[in-house]
């Protein structure tokens, strides 16, 4: 089929959704509400439903009441049943996908159930959206004369008895539609490879003379391919390459610490569009020009609950659902799921910047992390491994922060340890490989990430002067009382204070 003719086809059958988004912009609380008696109605005879009386259960108010809120850990007896091969325990249709993620309290990856409906309805339906929006908004776009460049993760897929386990985005190459396959570039093969300088080369070398008219995947990945692109080629702008280039779909860490980097070797008339979507779900789509907001979605089989941040984790933390959401506020997001997880606390939090329709944006986690580089480090993995290294040194510290260092043009990006010894260690060297090591051990998307230091290179470790957190809660009138110094930052605000201290 000729790439003209197919960009004229698919900008025709794209725009036909735009329909269907209208009436969820027009009537969302009425389709939320739809959406969560379809749930219901649909795992009423699982194990799961059957505890709670899902049969009985009429409105929101009831599920409330009677389904209790959870996170992994407390969900995690009944994955490790489904993923033993037990079925119709959280949900009727039986589940074979689960997407490898980063590591828990009590574990170093999780396995989160991913249904054929998630698959279809959630997550491949969210990409033909991205879609979707741009070219609504870019009437002359040629997007589909040309292929997308995606570039997903770097686990292949592993089976036992059935069932698949691997990074979500390699369980949806594995699973892409026909139409998808045919505007993608590299092939699945190529997309699927397991290390990643290797992997590299073959995209380069797969996709140089194509036709590359978006690009599709994290940041921090995305800017280590094309700056070995232009190493490759000997070219100052990727536009040198691939000249059709338009638009460039991202999402999974904070995009702003490298939108400089990519202006630098993108044309001017670049397009940026951000995605949010999880192992959990695909949540949210900028459907605009040149925003820096994100319409939550609608129909996708999630049902939206939301956390005040000032009162989550209290005994009388305030739940409510989308109908009682106000704007500038900080949520934590609840989803019920069409992969049977119920009430579950996915750990984002979020402010709405609109209420109709309803637009967010991304404003952290309700733990403290650091996902600069796609690594997604919580302080359970960081306090694990500097316990045992510590251990292991025979060292203590008075106090510590981390915070990312972000990549610039050819030079990986790294985590930034300054920390307070309360004698510092003979051998540093040592115990910066040690802490490393024992961070990648306890992470496996940080471990990923650390590979051949192609997108994080090895932590730097900066040893702080005596009482040098001391003096700056001191500075900032937070001495006594419950203030702490933040242990993981996800920006260098805190870091760059402390440091200009010393």
């Amino acid at each position: 089929m000729p790439f003209s003719f197919l960009n004229t086809v698919m900008s025709w059958f794209l725009k036909k959704r735009i329909h269907q988004i209208e009436l969820f912009m027009k009537y969302p609380i009425e389709v939320q509400n739809e959406t969560l008696t379809s749930l219901i109605n649909r795992a009423k005879n699982t194990e799961f439903g059957k505890k709670h009386d899902f049969k009985s259960i009429k409105n929101y108010q009831t599920f409330s009441n009677r389904i209790p809120l959870s996170d992994y850990e407390n969900f995690y007896n009944l994955i490790n049943r489904s993923i033993k091969g037990e079925q119709n325990i959280f949900w009727s249709e039986p589940i074979k996908w689960f997407a490898q993620s980063s590591g828990t309290t009590n574990s170093v990856s999780k396995f989160i159930p991913v249904s054929n409906e998630t698959l279809e309805k959630c997550h491949f339906q969210a990409g033909k959206d991205a879609l979707c929006f741009y070219i609504n908004n870019n009437e002359n776009s040629n997007l589909f004369s040309g292929k997308s460049l995606r570039l997903g993760g770097s686990k292949k897929l592993y089976e036992n008895n059935n069932h698949f386990f691997g990074d979500l985005s390699a369980i949806m190459i594995d699973n892409l539609p026909i139409w998808a396959e045919m505007i993608s570039t590299p092939n699945n093969e190529i997309s699927l490879m397991e290390k990643w300088d290797e992997k590299v080369e073959a995209i380069i070398e797969n996709t140089i003379n194509e036709n590359v008219t978006s690009l599709a995947g994290v940041p921090s990945w995305m800017l280590t391919l094309l700056n070995n692109v232009l190493e490759k080629t000997k070219k100052t702008n990727i536009s040198e390459i691939w000249g059709n280039l338009e638009v460039y779909f991202h999402g999974g860490v904070n995009f702003n610490p490298y939108r400089q980097e990519f202006k630098k070797i993108l044309s001017n008339d670049m397009q940026f569009y951000e995605t949010y979507n999880a192992s959990e779900g695909f949540f949210a789509i900028q459907d605009l020009n040149n925003s820096n907001e994100l319409l939550l979605m609608l129909d996708y089989g999630i049902y939206y609950e939301f956390i005040e941040m000032d009162s989550y984790g209290l005994l009388n933390q305030k739940v409510i659902n989308l109908s009682e959401v106000k704007k500038n506020i900080n949520y934590a997001i609840v989803i019920s799921t069409n992969s049977g997880l119920w009430r579950y606390k996915i750990g984002d939090t979020i402010k709405f910047t609109s209420i109709s329709p309803y637009r967010i944006q991304i404003s952290g986690r309700t733990k403290s992390f650091i996902n600069a580089f796609g690594e997604e480090l919580i302080i359970e993995n960081a306090e694990k491994a500097l316990t045992k290294t510590l251990l292991s040194h025979k060292l203590n510290i008075v106090e510590y922060t981390v915070a990312p260092f972000y990549m610039n043009k050819k030079k990986s990006g790294h985590h930034q340890w300054l920390i307070e010894f309360k004698n510092p260690p003979k051998n540093l060297l040592a115990f910066k490989k040690d802490l490393d090591f024992n961070l990648q051990k306890t992470n496996s998307d940080y471990k990923s990430k650390r590979f051949k230091n192609i997108t994080m290179s090895e932590i730097e470790i900066i040893v702080a002067r005596k009482n040098l957190f001391y003096d700056w809660l001191k500075k900032n009138k937070k001495l006594g009382g419950q203030n702490k110094v933040p242990r993981l930052c996800n920006d260098r605000k805190l870091i760059e204070e402390l440091l200009k201290l010393i």
